[in-house]
């Protein structure tokens, strides 16, 4: 990845971290690197919640570095630029999201797809940048990002709505447009799963002019799926009777569920040449190959988007007024506030009001 350049000064930084493996998140202050030539300094006004801050707090993947400030859904106002910036100005309303370094040499950088680095993207948080220092995330009330990840909001749109965008969107969003369900109204969507990346993928897809299915355990989601996200149909994926009658009715399918389950029931629904997009980190997938053999049909996995995909995303929830489903909190409840998404007791996902809470 690019090395920063060095700078001879820091800036102190109040922030909400994980001291160990309890993710219990407390206020912790730390230091950020002075803006270089590149850099936009950011001051934070929101940050959604997501999954992955409890997988790093707790320690799930076995390489936290503590103490880890969480937040990878961050929307703030530029206080300060860079003598080389170009596309941002003091004032300007911006977001950063998953990853906030990457080589800018590779193919997968030159194509706009840094999230595939090949010699591998900076997570905004619990990452290793090029000078060694552990990337501090959005639970904190500024951070310095090079322009290059750092994305424009119009002022129309509201810095609490773009917060769940640079995770939960992009994630959902990137896949449907690399397998073009943007440029096919008519076809048909299924959406596994009605938590923060499923309810952004029905809204898409309603935007793209699809007809949406949701697909649920639980018959409590079908109100909210049909009449609150404007679905146009609702099934019980545990019903088997209504599993059936959708046989090979669909063209694409997003499985946005986290806990595991069959696929080869989702793949009986898909039309011939349907695609399959995973995105909910189950333990494990499995299926048999005549699934996919008898219909041509195709599994394909995502994470996040590249930098091109995520303005275009954020510039189409501006201009289409997609909104996600948010219940903003004070920083104060972030603890409550992730034992409840580990429970799905969210509506859509929590954003945090860093700008009138952290002090």
């Amino acid at each position: 990845m690019v090395k920063q350049k060095k700078t001879m000064s820091s800036e102190d930084c109040l922030g909400w971290a994980a001291r160990d493996a309890s993710g219990h998140l407390s206020p912790y202050k730390f230091n950020r690197r002075a803006v270089g030539d590149d850099d936009v300094h950011v001051k934070i006004t929101h940050c959604g919640v997501c999954y992955a801050d409890i997988v790093w707090t707790r320690n799930k993947f076995g390489d936290s570095k503590y103490p880890v400030v969480p937040g990878h859904e961050i929307a703030g106002v530029v206080s300060k630029v860079g003598s080389n910036v170009k596309r941002f100005n003091v004032g300007d309303h911006v977001g950063v999201g998953t990853y906030v370094n990457s080589c800018r040499d590779c193919e997968y950088c030159d194509d706009r797809l840094e999230h595939q680095c090949s010699k591998g993207g900076v997570f905004t948080f619990n990452g290793v940048d090029s000078d060694g220092t552990i990337t501090k995330g959005g639970y904190s009330n500024f951070i310095v990002v090079h322009e290059r990840y750092c994305f424009k909001i119009p002022k129309s749109y509201p810095l609490a709505s773009a917060a769940p965008l640079l995770c939960a969107g992009i994630t959902v969003y990137s896949p449907m447009i690399r397998h073009k369900m943007n440029e096919q109204p008519g076809k048909s969507l299924g959406v596994i799963g009605l938590g923060g990346l499923g309810h952004m993928a029905v809204k898409f897809g309603k935007a793209f002019g699809l007809n949406v299915t949701v697909f649920s355990t639980s018959i409590s989601k079908k109100d909210e799926a049909l009449n609150l996200l404007g679905a146009d149909n609702f099934v019980i994926s545990s019903d088997e009777d209504q599993m059936k009658r959708l046989t090979k009715t669909l063209d694409f399918i997003i499985d946005t569920a986290s806990g595991d389950h069959p696929f080869d029931p989702y793949l009986a629904l898909l039309k011939t040449l349907g695609i399959l997009v995973v995105v909910g980190a189950a333990n494990e997938i499995k299926f048999s190959p005549v699934s996919l053999f008898f219909g041509l049909k195709t599994i394909s996995g995502s994470s996040v988007g590249g930098t091109k995909d995520i303005q275009e995303m954020i510039d189409l929830c501006a201009e289409k007024n997609i909104y996600p489903k948010i219940e903003v909190i004070p920083i104060e409840y972030a603890n409550e506030a992730i034992e409840r998404v580990i429970k799905n007791d969210v509506k859509y996902r929590f954003v945090i009001d860093i700008e009138n809470s952290l002090k």
